[in-house]
């Protein structure tokens, strides 16, 4: 379909992309998208079953080959990107996915995630305060971003003089999950994939000689049915705890806060009762979804309201569109903080769904707490802008005061 009001690369549109997800609503349940050659799917209960579809996958190289399957390989300088990306769980189908996800699940284990809550609460509150000392400043850079990443670099037991690494580098391989990235895009990715390989494999090293408590002792540790984690997938592991662990989390808790401050009626509310503030964290990451887009490969060809998407084609579940869809929300546009029927699509669903989901939400709840207790006169200092990216959408920075 031509004249699709679905433009990623339009600053207008990442700006506020919800009008042209309700027209797309509207124009039907699958629409082909020819600058990306993908078809788009903008429902809820579509998004939400095609989600959980085997017919689908985040791969197809566990049944065909790149030609078999209609598709030109990468090129060959991408190479770094794609065996560290490729050997991830989220870019795995079953048989692979499922042994890995079961090794890694006896690490990352909720028990261990409540061990965290703690030190979670912890970093918050040190993020905070100064924030809270210098009467403002961004809160992009000097809470929402920190948080998340020093988290996992503390389960991770990375040292605290490599911390500043961590950020840096997700920042370039995550820019190759925009819709078709630049060459540039891609070099820095390529080129933070190397580096950031290399630095796990050496201490992926050092654990196997003096493991400690951290999770990268407990991987190299991991152990089912005689079955370990080999190296790759270790690192490929680690890179996407980082990646998925914090992206969401950082933009969630960003725009939630412009989000808030759009809407100064709900943050009176959340203010006057921080029990509110399980259900708000649903709804921030309803309303303004920090990862906009999923992609599935076609397996086996499918059927959407009458149209067939055959073997090969690739579809972009739109996040975003769901969570606004009326079908599945009271009043979708409205932001509604005490909102309980609340079955949003923002850590995915299936075999997928997000393993760090639970300590998302402690990290979310933790910030947005320790922020509506500390900082009660928090105001937005200026207007902010979104980063550019579609994808992963969130503000370039949030300029705050006290």
């Amino acid at each position: 379909m031509a004249d699709l009001p679905f433009r990623p690369w339009d600053p207008d549109f990442v700006a506020d992309p919800y009008p042209a997800f309700a027209e797309l609503r509207a124009r039907g349940r699958a629409l082909w998208f020819e600058p990306t050659r993908q078809w788009l799917v903008p429902h809820h209960a579509d998004v939400s079953a095609l989600l959980r579809d085997r017919r689908l996958g985040r791969t197809y190289l566990h049944r065909f080959g790149h030609e078999e399957f209609g598709r030109t390989p990468p090129p060959p300088e991408h190479e770094p990107f794609h065996t560290l990306n490729d050997h991830g769980m989220l870019d795995l189908e079953p048989p692979d996915h499922t042994r890995i996800r079961r090794l890694v699940s006896k690490a990352f284990t909720p028990r261990t995630v409540e061990r965290l809550t703690p030190t979670v609460r912890r970093i918050a509150d040190e993020l905070v305060a100064e924030l809270v000392r210098d009467g403002g400043g961004d809160l992009h850079a000097m809470v929402a971003e920190p948080l998340p990443v020093a988290v996992i670099a503390e389960m991770l037991g990375i040292p605290d003089g490599d911390r500043h690494l961590l950020r840096p580098w997700s920042a370039d391989i995550c820019g190759m999950y925009e819709l078709n990235p630049s060459a540039e895009t891609a070099a820095r990715a390529v080129r933070a994939s190397e580096e950031f390989s290399a630095y796990l494999r050496e201490l992926i090293g050092e654990r196997r000689k003096n493991p400690g408590e951290d999770l990268i002792s407990g991987l190299i540790a991991a152990y089912d049915e005689g079955e370990r984690l080999n190296e790759q997938e270790m690192i490929s592991t680690c890179v996407l705890l980082l990646n998925a662990g914090h992206e969401a989390t950082v933009n969630t808790t960003s725009g939630g806060w412009w989000t808030l401050f759009k809407h100064p009626d709900q943050l009176a509310a959340l203010r006057a009762d921080p029990a509110l503030l399980p259900t708000a964290v649903e709804e921030l990451l309803r309303y303004d979804t920090p990862l906009q887009l999923f992609e599935r490969w076609v397996l086996d060809d499918i059927e959407i309201d009458g149209v067939v998407l055959p073997r090969g084609s690739e579809i972009a579940c739109l996040m975003g569109s769901a969570n606004r869809d009326p079908a599945a929300f009271a009043d979708p546009d409205a932001l509604d903080l005490a909102r309980t029927d609340n079955p949003h699509v923002s850590f995915s669903a299936g075999i997928h769904y997000c393993l760090g989901a639970p300590l998302a939400r402690i990290e979310l709840q933790a910030s947005f707490g320790a922020l509506l207790r500390e900082a009660p006169t928090l105001e937005l200092a200026s207007e902010p802008r979104h980063a550019g990216g579609f994808v992963i959408r969130g503000p370039a920075e949030l300029l705050v005061r006290l």
